[in-house]
């Protein structure tokens, strides 16, 4: 039996992330310098892996991380449903405890396992959950694409694990994410297993 591997990674860091402000979907972000030397780390340390599609979300600061595949003219695909979880209203804003505490309250549901609570205007894990299933779907469906890289977004990224691994999404926490971090996961046709679990040894010395 044939075994797909999923390389798996957040984008690169933007300007948003260093200031701590929320992107979600709706900020449709470029990667700073530090981002695009992740990038180049990352094309270096993996451009031999003979990938058969390339999947990112409909975000540029996917594209972008993942441009040196692209420009090898490997086939590309992106799709709404790995685009980033829908923070609503706050997006675009920074977010410490003392200036949301609704932002809070919600993770703290999440973390309870009320993964049907949002953000006022945003998204669920569950909704995130629910766009997520026909990509999953697609992937399972396609037996050619040996090995595939999969580019996309922390939290978006935390709850597409969730499913594939069958773990609750109130355990999304657990699933620790890192720009330009890498997960090498494979399918075997009925199960998902992670390989290797957020991989920065290529960002050493990235700054």
């Amino acid at each position: 039996m044939s075994v797909k591997k999923i390389y798996l990674i957040r984008h690169g860091q933007t300007d948003f992330n260093v200031r701590g402000i929320v992107q979600g979907s709706g900020i449709d972000s470029s990667l700073n310098e530090a981002g695009r030397r992740q990038a180049a780390r990352f094309f270096a340390a993996y451009s031999h892996v003979p990938f058969d599609k390339v999947y990112t979300s409909l975000l540029r600061r996917t594209h972008e991380s993942v441009a040196g595949f692209l420009d090898l003219g490997l086939p590309h695909e992106a799709h709404g449903g790995l685009n980033e979880i829908g923070w609503g209203t706050r997006e675009g804003t920074r977010i410490t405890p003392e200036e949301d505490e609704e932002y809070h309250r919600v993770l703290q549901d999440w973390h309870a396992g009320r993964t049907s609570s949002a953000l006022e205007g945003g998204e669920s894990p569950e909704q995130v959950a629910a766009r997520q299933r026909p990509f999953i779907e697609l992937l399972k469906s396609r037996p050619r694409e040996q090995t595939v890289l999969v580019c996309m977004h922390g939290r978006a990224m935390r709850v597409l694990l969730c499913q594939l691994l069958h773990y609750p999404l109130s355990q999304m926490k657990n699933f620790e994410h890192h720009n330009l971090g890498l997960y090498e996961l494979e399918f075997t046709g009925s199960l998902f297993t992670v390989r290797n679990f957020l991989d920065t040894r290529h960002l050493q010395d990235v700054k």
